[in-house]
């Protein structure tokens, strides 16, 4: 069976974010198959067009992590009920210059985690919205909106509640069947 690698993008620029803990806890939790890759966005300057024709070399290196992907994994947190800034901002480096977007025909997920009770849920309506501009597939059910409490995810990414571990294994699961779904729909050397 064929290994995908999926790069994953953290919303948080924090270095103690709780979505940092539910993203080390979806890399153990998930199939064989996947092996993953932390695309850091936190050194990234603001994005403008002035740097199209010449990127600086941040940007090029994270633009170039997310080619070489196979898949992308979304972990964000929710800020004023939208995306953060930092996530945002990462997307436009990696979607631009125009006709030349990391996130064509590329697999995605998204999740994240909360204390709130709707778990980022608008800001992961959000980012499918981004998402869909930048023609990148989603695996669209099934949907994670993850309430975070005290002691839920340890610092090194394991889960204490069971049944919260086994809603984010089979979670890792459909998303690598996804992956292979979209390659088998859209061969990568069509």
């Amino acid at each position: 069976m064929t290994t995908f690698r999926v790069g994953i993008l953290i919303g948080s620029l924090a270095t103690e974010s709780i979505n940092r803990k539910l993203a080390r806890a979806l890399m153990r939790l998930a199939p064989e198959h996947l092996t993953f890759t932390e695309i850091a966005i936190k050194d990234l300057p603001l994005y403008s067009y002035d740097y199209d024709a010449d990127f600086p070399p941040v940007a090029r290196t994270f633009k170039e992590a997310i080619a070489a992907a196979d898949a992308v994994l979304f972990v964000t947190p929710e800020y004023n009920r939208s995306i953060p800034g930092g996530l945002k901002n990462a997307i436009d480096w990696a979607s631009r210059p125009y006709g030349q977007n990391a996130f064509t025909r590329k697999p995605s997920a998204v999740i994240g985690t909360s204390p709130g009770a709707i778990g980022t849920a608008i800001a992961q309506q959000q980012l499918r919205s981004v998402l869909g501009f930048c023609n990148s597939p989603q695996m669209n059910a099934p949907e994670a909106y993850i309430q975070f409490t005290p002691g839920l995810i340890t610092d090194e990414g394991e889960v204490t509640k069971e049944s919260t571990a086994e809603f984010l294994r089979n979670y890792m699961a459909e998303f690598h069947q996804f992956i292979v779904r979209v390659y088998t729909a859209l061969p990568r050397d069509a």
